[in-house]
């Protein structure tokens, strides 16, 4: 019984948020557009099944996402600090953290439906010259090395802002030289990374690592991590198109060389 009013509760919740920004749209589209509905029953049905599921998701978060990474965080840092559970040990001893932040970022980004969504549109706009599955795997190595990044920070408590400005300067210097096509997409791909799969798990990680690592704040050392998170990708895909350019290049003047050295022959 209090799981079915936790999720009555969550749904209202989420109703209570949901429906103004729904009444607007309403309001904008009959009013000040002055258009007609069609097909009310599905919009109806449509804005229920988003407070549902926002409702039940919301919940999940609650009940099983966020507790299973302040347990997941809570058992690795007993693994690196063994029988020394209150003594502030160096970052190296806690390396399960680092390979479980890293594989939970990766796993997480490949799984994300945002990142999904937005590589399938590049594929189709570009003609098939940008590879789906090549660009998730490029954001997802750049999301799983942010979040472990970022649980290297907490270990260490070192300042987010010397991070975030040492990141920020590679990408300027990533931004002037890369290709100009995929410039925009790689700004973008850092963003969508950040959706409804990986900021939970990031966050829930991040908090946990924080509550358990002797000397952290969970306030000043548990956030941060979305921030590296979104940053990382747009390195990896950067470098992903400054690679690829160089290669193509390459291939092209082996070409140019070869015709030049076998010119054709005359009849």
């Amino acid at each position: 019984m209090d799981l079915i009013a936790s999720i009555f509760s969550a749904i209202a919740s989420t109703a209570f948020d949901v429906v103004p920004i729904a009444a607007f749209l309403i309001f904008f589209h009959g009013v000040v557009l002055g258009r007609r509905f069609v097909n009310i029953w599905r919009i109806i049905v449509g804005l229920g099944c988003v407070v549902a599921g926002l409702g039940l998701f919301l919940l999940g978060l609650e009940r099983a996402l966020f507790p299973l990474g302040r347990f997941v965080a809570e058992q690795l840092t007993a693994i690196g600090s063994g029988a020394n559970a209150d003594a502030l040990l160096p970052w190296y001893s806690y390396y399960w953290v680092l390979i479980f932040a890293f594989a939970i970022g990766f796993s997480s980004a490949i799984a994300e439906p945002a990142l999904l969504a937005v590589t399938l549109k590049a594929g189709e706009v570009s003609g098939g010259a940008i590879h789906v599955w090549g660009l998730r795997v490029v954001v997802a190595l750049g999301v799983g090395f942010g979040v472990a990044l970022g649980c290297f920070r907490i270990l260490t408590g070192t300042p987010l802002q010397w991070y975030i400005a040492a990141a920020y300067a590679v990408v300027l210097i990533q931004t002037a030289f890369a290709p100009r096509l995929l410039v925009p997409l790689a700004y973008d791909s850092g963003g969508v990374t950040t959706s409804t799969v990986t900021v939970p798990l990031v966050t829930a990680l991040g908090l946990g690592l924080a509550a358990n690592v002797p000397g952290r704040s969970v306030l000043l050392d548990g956030f941060g991590m979305i921030a590296l998170t979104c940053l990382f990708p747009i390195m990896t895909v950067l470098a992903y198109a400054q690679i690829t350019a160089l290669l193509e290049s390459r291939r092209e003047a082996r070409e140019a060389g070869r015709r030049h050295q076998d010119p054709p022959m005359e009849d």
